[in-house]
């Protein structure tokens, strides 16, 4: 039985290859039409409609992202805007004070420079429009009274007690007047110091929130993740946009300061002068 298997094995084998010539043909491929011009021009509209809609969805206005914050970024945004905003006011109104302060002094030495005399500046001065330094005046001239009063003026053991008196005096009336326009200094600094360490809490909050959402939702598309994360950096951007104006107007307004305190020390030393001219002259 085996050999009879073997020989109709080997027959089926040599009848294959003959077969084959007289074959059915496999059928062709069908061959597809090239398309027409109207075919053409369709494809190419539908095609410049998809990318107008895929353009006008990648587009986030500001508006938009600010919608999409969360309760703790908008608290975050709220606060960092109205820091902004009080550094802004601040820059104008120390304009104001430091130029309207310069001015004053200006004109107040130069009226003062003219007197030869403690009375003939006391008498100077008393037309002068209140100000810093006409206060420093008053308080130096207060001591120079009360030293004429005990009379000491005219004794020459008593002139370093009341240089040192009348000294102090204008020192102290001078910190005033530099406190009063050093108001709100440490608010700019604050501002300056922590608003980035705000907006930054805000930009970490909202990517956590943004991660959550990922968890959730399962999916890691951009479509999905991008404005939440574009909405929690956001808040960083307004913690600059707070700290460097405040930072900018903090230097200002501390060298005009700085000026202004040099000034009046120049006057205090001018003023302390022409008390030691007057009191030698009169001690004669």
């Amino acid at each position: 039985m085996s050999l009879i298997s073997s020989l109709l094995l080997v027959a089926q084998q040599g009848a294959a290859p003959a077969a084959q010539p007289g074959a059915t043909p496999a059928p062709a491929a069908p061959v597809t039409p090239a398309p027409t011009a109207d075919e053409m021009a369709a494809a190419k509209e539908r095609g410049a409609e998809a990318a107008s809609e895929a353009a006008g969805h990648s587009n986030v206005s500001l508006m938009e992202l600010v919608q999409e914050l969360n309760a703790v970024e908008l608290g975050v945004m709220i606060i960092l805007g109205l820091c902004a905003i009080y550094a802004v006011a601040l820059l104008f109104e120390k304009i104001y004070v430091m130029r309207k302060a310069s001015s004053q002094t200006k004109d107040f030495l130069a009226a003062f420079r003219k007197a030869n005399s403690v009375e003939e500046a006391e008498a100077i001065v008393r037309k002068l429009p209140n100000s810093g330094i006409k206060s420093m005046f008053d308080a130096g001239m207060g001591e120079v009274r009360r030293t004429q009063d005990l009379g000491l003026y005219t004794m020459r053991d008593a002139r370093d007690h009341t240089m040192q008196r009348v000294q102090s005096a204008m020192q102290t009336r001078q910190n005033e007047h530099l406190e009063d326009l050093g108001s709100s200094m440490t608010f700019l600094a604050s501002i300056g110091a922590n608003a980035p360490f705000i907006g930054l809490f805000g930009t970490v909050w909202g990517i956590m929130v943004a991660f959550v959402g990922i968890a959730k939702t399962q999916t890691t598309s951009l479509a999905v993740v991008a404005p939440g994360i574009a909405g929690a950096l956001l808040a960083t951007a307004a913690g600059l946009a707070a700290a460097i104006p405040a930072v900018l107007i903090y230097n200002f307004a501390a060298k005009q300061i700085s000026k202004q305190g040099q000034k009046l020390d120049d006057f205090a030393a001018e003023f302390i002068a022409l008390v030691s001219r007057d009191m030698d002259r009169r001690a004669g």
